[in-house]
């Protein structure tokens, strides 16, 4: 007898009918970076069809994502000034809180969430308070409990730190909760390495270091147990969700994580991964729409549970379409 898997491709109804792995709209999380001023709407050069946005035009990017059935968004600020302490992060008329509120007004039930981090916000662009050259890890906790606590206050369903400090969890969680903020989640960036496939967020976000690097809190590429340690503790410290960073060159991290943890799993397929598909689509060498679903569906099958991606609003359009 001769087994005939490929019984089972031989049409689209048939594909379609034991497909195991299947992408939602509710999946995805869409990031929005936002500056100061008003009708602002202007492209990243790193990142074709992605832009910054003035409160004003991300109430309308958020409407129109969510028009388009996707149902959250994740929010990033660049302030109007910086300083050695990035005090705009947790300031009452800081950007993300301007625009927490502003898009909660026109949208109440989408999920807002903000990135709760230092580097946009210091001019040296590290993810924290720098102490003797270094990035002080206890001194920074107080900060980004403060953020987060800012975030909650105008509106925020969810904060992310995405910072990597040892301990920050457990901060933000005892500081939502002492503010009143009891039902704020935290989807803390819990395995977050220092990957080259940042450089086009760092860009559009201005947040580069501005000496040495984040090795010395971000996790090495070459580790795994190492993750799932920092998964443990940080559910243990409160997590209601934990992230994999970046997705594409992790996808057996997800894979581990999943299995290790019973909280929701979420992966950021990240700007470097976006900026590939996107310049090649543009060279000719690939099909950027079947690339984007192609990538998405194996974060997916990994094990993700929510994805972060730029590619949001186009990967709705594809299930519209009902792409392969």
């Amino acid at each position: 007898m001769i087994i005939r898997p490929r019984r089972l491709r031989r049409s689209r109804t048939i594909r379609d009918m034991v497909r195991e792995t299947r992408l939602s709209k509710q999946d995805f999380i869409a990031p929005l970076f936002v500056k100061p001023g008003r009708g602002v709407k202007e492209p990243i050069s790193s990142m074709p069809g992605q832009y910054h946005f003035s409160v004003d035009t991300v109430v309308k990017e958020a409407e129109a994502l969510w028009a388009s059935g996707v149902v959250s968004v994740i929010l990033f600020g660049l302030p109007d000034r910086k300083d050695a302490s990035g005090t705009r992060s947790w300031a009452e008329d800081g950007v993300v809180q301007q625009a927490v509120s502003a898009v909660k007004g026109a949208l109440p039930d989408m999920m807002v969430i903000t990135d709760v981090c230092l580097c946009e916000y210091t001019d040296h662009g590290h993810c924290g308070v720098i102490t003797n050259g270094e990035v002080d890890n206890d001194a920074t906790l107080a900060l980004l409990a403060r953020q987060a606590v800012s975030h909650a206050r105008a509106g925020a369903d969810t904060v992310a730190p995405s910072d990597m400090m040892d301990g920050r969890v457990a901060a933000i969680r005892e500081a939502l909760d002492s503010e009143g903020y009891q039902n704020t989640l935290i989807l803390s960036y819990a395995v977050k390495y220092a990957s080259a496939f940042y450089g086009p967020f760092r860009e559009a976000a201005e947040s580069a270091p501005q000496f040495g690097d984040r090795a010395g809190y971000q996790m090495d590429p070459a580790n795994t147990r190492e993750a799932l340690k920092e998964v443990e503790l940080d559910i243990r410290e409160g997590a209601d969700m934990v992230m994999v960073k970046p997705a594409m060159p992790f996808l057996d991290i997800i894979v581990k994580v999943k299995e290790a943890s019973l909280l929701p799993v979420a992966a950021y397929n990240v700007s470097g991964e976006y900026a590939m598909i996107k310049a090649a689509e543009e060279k000719g060498w690939l099909d950027g729409d079947r690339s984007m679903m192609e990538m998405l569906t194996s974060i997916k099958r990994a094990g993700a549970d929510l994805i972060l991606t730029y590619f949001a609003k186009t990967a709705a359009r594809c299930l519209d379409a009902d792409m392969p």
